[in-house]
């Protein structure tokens, strides 16, 4: 992790730059996390830090040790299972609402965030194929109209990013998932707000039993 700039207050700062850490990978699961070590790491003092880590342990990605501290949480099945029931909320009301509204760029903004997608797959960088994959359902909760979505459903996407990363970096197969994302756009494009649903509720649940088969294998 780089120093921090100062451009956000202290504590977004270092919650920010954690969690890119724990989504990205660079602190697995079950990773000590001190707060002596960070603070001296990001050049900042222990206050931040310490309520940074208290964010992250709000929204379930850090758990405490203890005198010890905190450490990453784990990324399991029942984590895998409770996150995916919501994101399936989400991603289904999200889609049928996108459908059904007349944003002027919806076309132009899904046939962007697909084309992000097959960069990414071309690029084989996991890091991008989950940025590109967030931007794309990201893209479809901006379209719904609904301000709230992104709001209410913020801590589930940390987690979403954290098991989308182990699913792509252990080598899962990725094409499935965004010929499901086209599919999905189109039935947004066209108006079809049942399609669009029952779509991004099918692709959420297939999503679910990939990563639950990944993470039971490295059990």
């Amino acid at each position: 992790m780089e120093p921090l700039s100062g451009r956000k207050s202290l504590t977004d700062e270092v919650h920010d730059r954690l969690v890119d850490a724990l989504c990205s990978g660079a602190l697995p699961p079950g990773t000590p996390l001190r707060q002596e070590a960070i603070a001296d790491e990001l050049n900042v003092s222990r206050q931040p830090v310490l309520q940074a880590l208290g964010l992250l342990r709000r929204d379930g990605l850090v758990e405490p040790m203890g005198r010890r501290g905190y450490r990453v949480a784990p990324v399991d099945i029942d984590l895998v299972r409770h996150v995916y029931d919501l994101r399936e909320a989400f991603d289904g009301l999200a889609a049928r609402l996108a459908a059904q509204t007349s944003a002027s760029d919806r076309e132009s903004a899904l046939r962007a965030a697909i084309s992000q997608g097959h960069h990414a797959l071309g690029s084989g960088d996991t890091a991008e194929l989950v940025a590109a994959d967030v931007a794309f359902h990201q893209t479809i909760y901006r379209l719904s109209g609904n301000p709230l979505l992104p709001e209410a459903s913020a801590a589930v996407w940390l987690q979403i990013r954290r098991v989308m990363h182990i699913y792509l970096q252990n080598g899962s197969f990725r094409d499935p998932i965004w010929t499901e994302h086209e599919a999905i756009a189109d039935a947004i494009c066209v108006g079809d707000g049942s399609l669009a649903e029952s779509l991004s509720i099918a692709h959420t649940r297939k999503a679910r039993e990939r990563l639950v088969s990944r993470v039971n294998a490295m059990v």
